[in-house]
This record gives C-alpha cells, structure tokens and sequence, in this order.
C-alpha cells in the first residue's frame, strides 16, 4: 500500500486543481493506498519566510508542521495547482518556503557531487498536476517550461522526490465538461498507477 499526499494549491476551495485533488484521492483510495490530503485555502499560516534566516527560522504553524510531517511520512506526492503568471500561486510558494527547510528536507552542512545540499526527502515520486491557459506548446517553445522546470527541478529534486511526467492541461478557463472528463480520467490512470 503506498502512502500518498496531495496538495491541492489552489487558494480557492472549488477549482480545477480541487477537481483533480478529489479524483486522485478517489482513485488511489479504490486502489489501495493510504492517502492525505491537504489544501493550500484550508491552512492557516504566515506565507512570508520574513527575515528569518536557516539559523533562525519563523517556528511553523501548526498547519505547517502537520503538512510538513506527512510530506516526511508519504512515499509519493502530489501537487494539484494552476499556473498563474508562468508559476505556482503565491500561497503555494510561500507553503514550499515556509516548510522546506534545511534540517528536515535538506541538509546545507552536507553536499552532492553537484556540491548541492543534500536532499532529505529521497525514495519518493511526485506528479504535478498544473492547469493553466497556456497552451503547451507555447510554454515549450516560448517560456521554454519554466514553470514546469522550476517545480520539478527547483523544488522536488532539490529535496530528493523523483518527478513523474507531469499532466498539463490548457485551457482551462474556458473548458467544456467533456474536456475536463477527459483530464480527469487522465488523473484517474496516474492515480491507479501511483497507487
């Protein structure tokens, strides 16, 4: 039985990224594995890292420290958010800021061959699931994936996940239900698969 958690990083309640939380969660559920969930508008806590510094750092909320505690328990993590202005919405950076920490998801003390921090949160996989109104093909040839680059190398491999293919769906300010159960039995697959 794997151990999954996801985020659903959407700072509205009911939202695509909620949609595609449920049907993960649904999925690996009725496939047998453990699942957590978790939604960025639901927790309560500062986003702000402040002036606090890797010797000094702001002590998490509760929110946090139960959030960061099952990203430390899972073996495979989702991350369920659209794409505002080519990256993650602004309460979901500042939950990464907040809780990756050295000391828990990386250790600054040790290094890779690369001469990076050691990451901490190594043996797991991570899926994105990233709605937005970019077409694919322009955030490939004109923003050369940025965003996708950013989450997946900048956050996950930085503190040791293995990202999986991530599921990209555009379009979605304007999508018909047809189109979104579509991507929803996309999810659905991933899910049953992680599971």
């Amino acid at each position: 039985m794997t151990r999954i958690l996801i985020l659903n990083g959407h700072p509205k309640p009911h939202s695509l990224s909620a949609l595609a939380t449920q049907t993960y969660a649904d999925a690996a559920r009725q496939a047998g594995a453990e699942v957590r969930v978790h939604s960025v508008a639901d927790l309560r806590f500062d986003p702000d890292f402040g002036d606090g510094g890797y010797e000094a750092t702001k002590p998490l909320e509760p929110d946090l420290e139960a959030f960061l505690a099952d990203l430390e328990w899972c073996e495979h993590f989702v991350l369920a958010a659209p794409m505002w202005w080519g990256n993650l919405p602004a309460m979901t950076r500042g939950l990464f800021d907040r809780v990756l920490l050295p000391g828990r998801t990386f250790d600054t003390r040790s290094k890779t061959a690369m001469g990076l921090p050691k990451p901490l949160l190594t043996g797991r996989t991570a899926q994105l699931i990233m709605t937005s109104d970019t077409p694919l093909w322009a955030l490939r040839l004109l923003y050369s994936r940025s965003a996708l680059n950013n989450i997946h190398g900048q956050i996950l491999k930085f503190v040791g996940m293995k990202p999986l293919r991530p599921l990209y769906f555009s379009g979605a300010t304007e999508a018909k239900e047809g189109k979104i159960k579509g991507w929803m039995r996309h999810v659905r697959r991933a899910a049953v698969k992680a599971a």
